[in-house]
């Protein structure tokens, strides 16, 4: 998968120890899809996502992200770490569960009824989420690709990749950030 590493984005503000909050990051993640210099810059291969690497308010990890037509994420949680998410161009659809998940000490879980959310997210639209937020992203267009900004405090720890079968949700893996390098 190609990626392409840069960091340029406008300075931030500091923050206090607690880092930025959801809101701040909500608040970045707009503006960055917003700079059409910036979005447009980014190269999109048919086959795969690309990236670039910013940097993010307050010490937080930032990307822009491109999604071919088809392209998703799987299910997965951000180890812990908080987020948000702007989409710049085209429309992605997030899935993701309204249950707070431990975080350790299994391998399978069994989701009740109701549990499930699914949004829309089209230019311009973007979405905060709590550390222990459970979710795939995909671009379903089969024509269009999508380009999204993303922003995690802390710095991604790990991620928790998962497979799901009906309300079957197994912990498939575990990633360390030096394996997206």
């Amino acid at each position: 998968m190609p990626s392409f590493v840069r960091s340029s984005t406008p300075p931030s503000a500091a923050h206090g120890a607690g880092g930025p909050s959801e809101a701040d990051l909500l608040g970045f993640v707009r503006r960055t899809a917003a700079d059409a210099t910036l979005v447009s810059s980014l190269p999109l291969d048919p086959e795969g996502r690309t990236w670039i690497r910013l940097d993010g308010p307050g010490g937080s990890e930032a990307w822009l992200i491109s999604w071919p037509p088809g392209a998703g994420t799987g299910w997965h949680d951000h180890g812990g770490s908080h987020g948000a998410f702007a989409t710049a161009a085209g429309s992605l659809t997030e899935q993701s569960l309204a249950a707070q998940l431990p975080t350790e000490g299994w391998t399978l879980l069994e989701l009740a009824d109701g549990v499930d959310r699914e949004r829309q997210l089209t230019e311009g639209s973007g979405r905060a989420f709590g550390p222990h937020h459970v979710h795939q992203v995909f671009n379903a267009s089969s024509q269009q690709h999508a380009i999204s900004v993303h922003a995690y405090y802390p710095p991604l720890p790990m991620m928790r990749r998962y497979s799901r079968s009906g309300p079957v949700l197994r912990l498939e893996q575990v990633e360390l950030p030096e394996e997206w390098a």
